[in-house]
């Protein structure tokens, strides 16, 4: 699935069967696949994680693991990626802790739900950027779920509506920008 998508972050095992999680690694380096990613695998001696860092993975954790470490790198793996590396992101007077998942306006708390937090932080994470509703829907829902284009228009209104009518401008035909 990695040589036909773009993902945030992969999670990737060594011990996959047949061609090995080390080579569809690298075959993903090797074809322009340049989304980050994490090895999690039974594999951890130093030789391994050697192996695997220099075969293109951006972080590296053997078992055992503490799942709160495993969040804590993957959210540090989209951060870094998008050129962030402080958890607080910013953007005009709005600010999204996303440790604590908060959304202040203003230094005024703003309640948001799951949906609406996730695009937030997509938006942050791009500024400036075009983000079309196809990139909304595959960052907001699972493969097995699809979302209509009205839906994601309406969480675009609802943040709108939420965090003010001018944070997010539309490109009729293209997508959404932070400006």
């Amino acid at each position: 699935m990695g040589r036909d998508h773009h993902y945030d972050v992969a999670i990737l095992d060594l011990g996959l069967p047949g061609l090995g999680g080390l080579g569809v690694l690298e075959y993903w380096r090797g074809s322009g696949r340049n989304f980050p990613v994490l090895i999690l695998t039974a594999q951890g001696s130093w030789s391994e994680k050697v192996k695997g860092l220099n075969a293109g993975a951006d972080d590296y954790i053997g078992k055992p693991f503490h799942m709160l470490e495993i969040i804590a790198r993957i959210h540090a793996l989209v951060r870094r990626s998008a050129g962030v590396s402080h958890p607080v992101l910013t953007h005009k007077d709005v600010t999204l802790d996303t440790i604590a998942g908060r959304v202040y306006v203003a230094g005024h708390p703003v309640s948001l739900t799951a949906h609406e937090l996730r695009m937030l932080s997509y938006f942050l994470l791009r500024p400036g950027r075009l983000v079309s509703q196809r990139d909304l829907a595959q960052h907001l829902y699972t493969l097995d779920a699809e979302a209509e284009s009205n839906t994601i228009e309406v969480y675009v209104a609802r943040l709108r509506k939420k965090l003010g009518k001018d944070f997010i401008t539309t490109l009729r035909g293209l997508g959404y920008r932070l400006d």
